[in-house]
């Protein structure tokens, strides 16, 4: 009797797994999604909406001034903005601060930002992409779709990380048109 209990046990587990396999498996072969638009004002008043910058590859950030990893990642945002910051790449930082703008600015003296960082105090940005913790950034191609999801922390100036991103950005350029004459 505890033999066929256990029997029954493992091959519930075996098929729960099994399904759970498939099931990422169908995820990872199914098309970017399309990138939520938004639209929200950065730390000058100016407002910045995403599907403005279709064209380019814009790294999304959300994070939070209390955050101490989101804190931790900036300085390599920095930098990754300073090498391939122009006319193919973005990187947008969206603030789910609550309300306290002059926090969110006086970080932004203090460490020397000089990328885009925008106010979402209402927290719409992150509810429209689901956020559930900070630091989590989106990676949108040049089309507008999401093509990788980080949640936690990472070195953004990595070799590696910026050959990807610089991939992605030659990947996705439009088609030069040749004339002949």
């Amino acid at each position: 009797m505890a033999a066929s209990r256990g029997l029954t046990v493992l091959l519930g587990t075996a098929l729960v797994g099994a399904v759970l396999v498939f099931g990422l498996l169908a995820l990872r072969g199914s098309s970017p999604k399309l990138a939520p638009d938004f639209s929200v004002v950065d730390i000058d008043g100016k407002t910045v909406r995403l599907s403005g910058l279709r064209g380019k590859v814009v790294v999304l950030n959300l994070w939070t001034t209390w955050c101490p990893p989101c804190r931790e990642e900036m300085p390599s945002m920095e930098r990754l903005h300073r090498q391939l910051g122009g006319p193919s790449f973005a990187l947008l930082a969206v603030s789910q601060d609550d309300g306290n703008a002059e926090a969110v600015r006086a970080f932004v003296r203090e460490t020397g930002v000089t990328f885009p960082v925008l106010l979402d105090p209402e927290r719409q940005v992150g509810s429209r992409y689901g956020v559930w913790g900070y630091p989590e950034t989106f990676i949108i191609d040049r089309e507008g779709r999401i093509v990788e999801h980080v949640i936690g922390p990472r070195t953004w100036d990595t070799p590696a990380q910026v050959a990807a991103l610089e991939a992605l950005m030659r990947a996705d350029e439009p088609a030069q048109t040749a004339t002949h004459n």
